[in-house]
């Protein structure tokens, strides 16, 4: 549970808040579009960069989760306090740091403990926090614009939120607790650079690219469809729970399947739920496409996980360290470039077109590494 609930602010509100947040901002501060994609690109830098330094930085575990889940406190609650729109870019970036070293700390503390038990509901039961973290931002973003809160008393009931959990947890996470150091478990030469090696770090990255557009943009692209925020303010909770459910029934489904062939489908089944609003122009097709892509992201997180440890074995850290890069700079890449795609009014379309295209090469990519007897039941 306290695995559970680090996720849930980690990735609920260090690194999504803003998404159901952001048409309250253009409502109230006049954030742009563009604007936007500048703070949620900040936000993955700062994912990135964070992510890189876990495999450098000598820090406990339990050290490093704690003083993430501050720091996303106390950025979140600056995002509230200042109006300055280089403040709100150092914020976004400092939060997504943050939430890259409790993402991967918590997920490297939790695991250890739970590996013994045997238990894959267990495993997946934490990383469910972060669809539970993203459904309950969308909500309550949805009675804050029911109740005309503005977006600035959005981000300090967020950031209060957060330091209240962290203060809950915080007794879990030991200081005493044998933590595995998180630079004793990498080692210094573990890249193996084969076509396989290249192939997965490619398509995580595709995949960083194809769900970042609707993961920044869903609540926007529902607020242009329907003007009413209490059913555009629907899509990011659909999301969240989507995210939620998929990831507690993906223990079932891995003992019947490989982690591979439940990759390139959630890469399918995204796709299409991004190229829904194009094909279909609508509410209902931007809710279908936040089941889709809610429903894949994190089963696709947790696969490509155990995919990276059963192609590298002992050298997994390494593999897992190229594709989260990748990941990152996926992520980057796709609110910048639909700052620049958007047509006139907001339109999406070409944005999305692409981020499908690329979901689907990847999904190509992935059959085509596929070893022999790789697509049998596991």
């Amino acid at each position: 549970m306290a695995g559970l609930t680090a996720l849930a602010v980690a990735m609920g509100i260090g690194r999504f808040a803003f998404t159901p947040i952001l048409p309250m901002m253009q409502e109230d501060a006049g954030v742009s579009i563009t604007a936007g994609a500048w703070l949620a690109s900040a936000n993955y830098l700062g994912y990135l960069l964070g992510a890189l330094s876990v495999m450098a930085v000598p820090i406990r575990a339990a050290s490093a989760i704690r003083g993430g889940l501050v720091t996303i406190g106390l950025a979140t609650l600056g995002m509230g306090l200042q109006d300055h729109f280089a403040i709100w870019i150092i914020l976004r970036a400092l939060a997504g740091i943050a939430s890259a070293w409790v993402l991967i700390c918590t997920s490297a503390w939790c695991l250890e403990r739970l590996e013994p038990l045997r238990q894959p509901v267990l495993e997946s039961t934490v990383f469910s926090g972060v669809g539970a973290g993203i459904a309950l931002a969308g909500g309550s973003c949805l009675a804050f614009m029911h109740l005309h809160t503005t977006s600035a008393r959005a981000w300090i009931v967020f950031g209060v939120a957060s330091l209240a959990l962290s203060v809950a947890i915080w007794p879990v996470f030991g200081a005493g607790d044998r933590a595995p150091s998180t630079a004793r478990r990498l080692p210094r030469r573990a890249f193996a650079w084969d076509r396989e090696w290249i192939g997965l770090t490619l398509c995580y990255g595709a995949f960083g690219f194809g769900y970042i557009i609707p993961a920044t943009f869903l609540p926007v692209m529902a607020r242009q469809a329907i003007r009413n925020p209490e059913i555009f303010g629907l899509s990011w909770p659909m999301f969240g729970a989507a995210a939620m459910a998929s990831t507690l029934l993906i223990g079932i489904v891995r003992r019947l399947v490989t982690n591979r062939r439940v990759w390139i489908a959630s890469h399918l089944v995204m796709a299409l739920g991004v190229a829904l609003p194009v094909i279909w122009p609508g509410i209902a097709a931007t809710m279908l496409a936040a089941l889709c892509v809610g429903g894949t992201f994190m089963v696709i997180t947790m696969v490509g996980m155990q995919e990276a440890r059963d192609v590298a074995g002992g050298r997994a850290t390494g593999l897992m360290a190229a594709m989260t890069s990748a990941f990152a700079l996926g992520q980057i890449a796709g609110p910048i470039s639909a700052s620049y795609l958007h047509g006139a009014g907001g339109d999406f379309s070409a944005a999305l077109l692409v981020a499908c295209g690329a979901l689907v090469v990847s999904a190509c990519v992935l059959g085509s590494l596929s070893r022999p007897g790789h697509f049998g039941v596991s």
